[in-house]
């Protein structure tokens, strides 16, 4: 039964950290200027009960992960480093001098790229000069910072906690020397031990662990001598993600290895469903989609409380109206719109220095966008949602309701009344279901595939 589930449901889809996702933004109606105000008015409705969320993208990395779709610079100058915190920093200004009052920022990432490619005095310049342009309130809620475990130091651990960081996030990926060997990322136990133990010595309360399953030539007994290894430091929370394989968007890494390397669709779902099992047994509890933390993390609290959020930046433990993303290629969000800066290092520079935010494309919601997008937000979440308050009939009039009558009949949802519910069965399958409601992809079904597979 599960294995024919695997053949009907393994489609190309998307991962919903936003919607409409970013192939069917609709870049007509957006513009630097209607960004602004959506921007200023988010901010004047949310900034003093909730701050704001900031995302920092740092790109650059001395060598190429092939397993990696995020926008990078592959370099091992650091001299980089300063030209690309000055743009940043220009790029706060422009907005801080946008908004009618100092931001409260509740939330800050740092990710990549590499963030600890850049060396503890720039961050603690970077993050300090952005913080004296906002009403920060001693204790930072959610500061956190993405570390690879072969560069990030002691003095990157504690210059960060210095500047209110408690949560850092590690890619492990796969302790396979094959597969490590394969993707190009290679780091050992001892040195994840290491940088584990550092972090909780210095201060930090949450550890987060990248583990990615579908990989090239992974096996089940890798994913298994993975999680034991893992067991032995036990951090806070893991993210166990799925191998996105789209080639054809990051061909200059993805290609080097074919789709005769990738695990099957069966053999992915096993790989899965031994590591969630695995998780399980060590006390892991499930969250949303691919994400396990323990029973004292924040996040399994936010789930509980039914505070946690989804966004750009994953998941997060509770929502900000607006989202303020910096650097090449960042995605911000104002809640009515998305606006994403240029992708290109040279032309985000040219933007900031003629005075001008670096915006490269957007979209602007509209009410039928709103809608949808709380219903996704919820199952992508909260794993239910009901629509009890659909006024405007979106539940039978766009043929979601019978869109939903393989999943009910899979007993992959349960459905009463007007409310929806993911069962346990379902949850490996939270992407397809979501698809349903996702009506800017049934009204424009692609000609070639945008996303990758589902399973």
């Amino acid at each position: 039964m599960q294995d024919q589930l695997i053949k009907k449901y393994n489609v190309p889809g998307p991962r919903y950290t936003s919607y409409p996702t970013v192939p069917y933004w609709d870049d007509s109606t957006f513009s630097t200027v209607n960004w602004q105000k959506g921007v200023i008015d988010s901010f004047n409705i949310s900034n003093d009960k909730e701050g704001i969320s900031l995302y920092i993208h740092l790109p650059f990395c001395e060598s190429m992960c092939t397993f990696c779709g995020c926008n990078k610079r592959i370099t091992k100058n650091h001299l980089v480093e300063q030209t690309y915190i000055a743009a940043l920093l220009k790029e706060w200004q422009l907005y801080t001098e946008l908004l009618p009052a100092k931001p409260k920022i509740k939330e800050l990432h740092l990710g990549g790229g590499t963030p600890t490619f850049f060396s503890p005095e720039n961050l603690t310049y970077l993050i300090s000069s952005l913080l004296k342009k906002s009403n920060q309130e001693t204790g930072a809620i959610n500061f956190s910072f993405e570390g690879h475990p072969n560069n990030t130091t002691k003095e990157h651990l504690q210059a960060l906690f210095q500047l209110g960081f408690r949560r850092v996030s590690f890619g492990i990926q796969d302790f396979d020397p094959v597969v490590q060997n394969l993707i190009n990322r290679v780091q050992t136990y001892e040195s994840v031990k290491r940088v584990t133990e550092e972090a909780r010595a210095v201060g930090f309360t949450s550890v987060n662990y990248d583990i990615i399953y579908g990989l090239p030539s992974q096996q089940l007994s890798s994913i298994v001598d993975t999680i034991e290894k893992v067991s032995k430091l036990m951090p806070d929370r893991i993210a166990f993600y799925s191998y996105a394989h789209v080639p054809w968007i990051k061909g200059n890494g993805q290609r080097k290895f074919t789709e005769k390397d990738l695990p099957t669709g069966p053999e992915k779902q096993l790989l899965y469903e031994t590591g969630k099992q695995l998780l399980s047994d060590l006390g892991y509890l499930e969250i949303g989609m691919d994400h396990f933390a323990l029973v004292h993390d924040s996040l399994w609290k936010s789930l509980q409380n039914k505070s946690i959020h989804r966004n750009f930046m994953g998941y997060t433990e509770s929502k900000t109206r607006l989202m303020i993303g910096l650097g090449v290629s960042s995605i911000s969000d104002s809640w009515t719109a998305f606006a994403q800066n240029e992708k290109k290092l040279e032309a985000y520079y040219k933007a900031l220095k003629e005075e001008r935010l670096p915006l490269f494309r957007g979209h602007v919601l509209n009410d039928e966008d709103l809608v949808i997008r709380k219903h996704i937000l919820e199952l992508m979440c909260l794993s239910e949602t009901s629509f009890r308050d659909d006024k405007l009939n979106y539940f039978t009039t766009n043929d979601i309701k019978a869109r939903l009558d393989d999943f009910l009949s899979d007993n992959l949802i349960a459905i009463d009344g007007q409310d929806i519910s993911i069962t346990d069965q379902g949850k490996p399958f939270l992407r397809n279901i979501c698809m349903a409601f996702d009506l800017k992809l049934w009204r424009n079904k692609p000609e070639t595939q945008l996303f990758s597979m589902t399973i």
